[in-house]
């Protein structure tokens, strides 16, 4: 029974990784967007709160406004698929 020749075996694994990583990227951008958009919003309306001392009236906002805009370019890209 011949070996397997080791630079064959690690082309053709190497060629599978990139296919299934290229596979992956609109789901990979679409949960960093995901987070971007709350720990930005998020952020931007706890500053405006420490800001204008409005207690938690600009953080739940923005977390809102995060998870809202993030859920939306989620499904955008999810459906395009």
């Amino acid at each position: 029974m011949p070996r397997p020749d080791p630079a064959s075996s690690l082309a053709r694994t190497m060629k599978a990784l990139q296919a299934n990583m290229e596979s992956l990227g609109p789901a990979v951008a679409a949960s960093y967007t995901l987070t971007g958009a709350i720990l930005l919003l998020g952020g931007g309306g706890y500053a405006l709160d420490r800001r204008f001392d409005t207690a938690p009236a600009f953080a739940v906002t923005g977390l809102l406004l995060g998870v809202g805009a993030g859920l939306y370019h989620l499904a955008k890209i999810m459906w395009r698929r």
